[in-house]
C-alpha cells in the first residue's frame, strides 16, 4: 500500500518553468520505479518520465524535464523547462513495483495536478 501526494501544479507562461514534487509513504521506496504521466482534455494518458535506477523519458519532453529522487525524502520531482501550452495536462504521479513505460499501468498513482500553460 502507497499513498502519493503531488503538489508543484499550477499556471505558468510558455516558456516558463515548475517543478512537480510527489511524496510517497510506505517503505521500501528506493525500490519502486516511480514515473509521471499526463492527460490533456480530450485525449487518452501520455507517458511523460519515468525513474527507477536510471531515466527515461517520452519524446515530447525530453531535453526540456528531468525527472529525480530523492529516496530519503521518499519523493520524486518532475522539472519541468522551457514550457509550451501543449504541456498543459492533469500530471499524475505513478509508483509500480516492476517498472514504468509508455504502456504501463502502475500499480499506484497520485491524486492528479493541474498544470496551464499560456500562451
Amino acid at each position: 500500500q502507497v499513498q502519493l501526494v503531488e503538489s508543484g501544479g499550477g499556471l505558468v507562461q510558455a516558456g516558463g518553468s515548475l517543478r512537480l514534487s510527489c511524496a510517497a509513504s510506505g517503505r521500501a521506496f528506493e525500490m519502486f520505479a516511480m514515473g509521471w504521466f499526463r492527460r490533456a482534455p480530450g485525449k487518452e494518458r501520455e507517458f511523460v518520465a519515468a525513474i527507477s535506477w536510471n531515466t527515461d523519458y517520452a519524446d515530447s519532453v525530453k531535453g526540456r524535464f528531468t525527472i529525480s529522487r530523492d529516496n530519503a525524502k521518499k519523493t520524486v520531482y518532475l522539472q519541468m523547462n522551457s514550457l509550451k501550452p501543449e504541456d498543459t495536462a492533469v500530471y499524475y504521479c505513478a509508483a509500480d513495483h516492476s517498472r514504468i513505460t509508455p504502456m504501463s499501468a502502475p500499480d499506484y498513482w497520485g491524486q492528479g495536478t493541474q498544470v496551464t500553460v499560456s500562451s
